[in-house]
């Protein structure tokens, strides 16, 4: 049996749009495989219920099936689907490394990114690297096609996940078909800020560059509070605030003195609101861990 941990995932990150992404280290989902001679699937933990076991419908499903690894795959996961936290993701990267062990396949992490990547299309359509490549490589990631690049950042995070479900498809079926020239500008600028903020492990940069006029706006009409749960944690000292991929989870950068009471402004924002929430304390962390048993 092989086990591998694979983190929460936060992409885009306001300004990278289908391109930035970052592991948190936590919370997190752990699947183990086994060699069978068709793949099957358990699943078990948050939101479980909502996820199928079909192998032609679920993430992992479609993973065995690249590597041409069957195995009996069990799931337990730690992070709620449709939550913006990359939970389909997380599921993916873990099979693609745990498959890639038990059956010796001798492919690098960089080479799995897009085979996990086969399997985050079975629920989005569409093949995106923005949760499965921090997810495997960890740090801060820029995907552009299948070329991936890491920054090793080190920035205190709060995700908070209200009880609200936002599917992938339909917050890709809200965003804007164009741009002004004036919104390209603003949002090179701010994605430039961003990563020069990653690199020098600057959370006021990082929460500056966070901000975006094009997609994020559009994304959170989709999420009861977001306004209130924004200005709450941006007042009790989150450098920036933006909707955590698809949503409905929402992600802030921090310092980290004040991480445990934006995490509480933010819970309490959405009990306003009339949402129940839970807030992870979390920073970026490192990719998925790997465990021979």
């Amino acid at each position: 049996m092989v086990t591998v941990r694979a983190p929460a995932t936060s992409a885009n990150l306001g300004s990278g749009f289908d391109v930035f992404g970052a592991a948190l280290d936590r919370p997190a989902d752990i699947v183990r495989v086994e060699k069978a001679d068709r793949t099957t699937i358990d699943v078990t933990g948050y939101g479980a219920e909502f996820i199928p076991e079909d192998p032609d419908s679920n993430t992992v499903g479609a993973v065995a099936e690249a590597l041409d690894a069957p195995a009996h795959i069990r799931i337990d996961k730690g992070i709620r689907p449709s939550s913006g936290l990359g939970s389909s993701g997380a599921s993916a990267a873990a099979a693609a490394l745990a498959l890639n062990e038990l059956y010796d396949r001798g492919l690098s992490r960089r080479e799995l990114v897009p085979i996990a990547g086969k399997g985050e299309a079975t629920v989005s359509g569409e093949v995106h690297l923005d949760n499965v490549a921090p997810a495997l490589l960890g740090g801060f990631t820029v995907a552009t096609g299948r070329d991936v690049t890491v920054v090793d950042a080190d920035i205190p995070l709060v995700a908070c996940l209200p009880e609200i479900a936002v599917s992938t498809r339909d917050a890709r079926d809200v965003v804007p078909a164009g741009a002004t020239m004036e919104q390209l500008i603003y949002t090179v600028g701010r994605a430039a800020t961003l990563t020069t903020g990653m690199c020098r492990n600057d959370p006021r940069l990082v929460g500056k560059g966070m901000h975006d006029r094009l997609v994020t706006p559009a994304r959170a009409d989709l999420i009861a509070g977001y306004d209130q749960v924004r200005e709450a944690a941006l007042s009790a000292g989150a450098t920036g605030v933006t909707v955590s991929g698809a949503g409905p989870g929402i992600i802030a950068a921090c310092y980290p003195e004040n991480r445990q009471e934006i995490a509480s402004a933010m819970v309490e924002a959405f009990k306003d609101a009339g949402v129940d929430s839970r807030a992870y304390q979390t920073k970026i962390g490192r990719g998925a861990t790997l465990y021979s048993e």
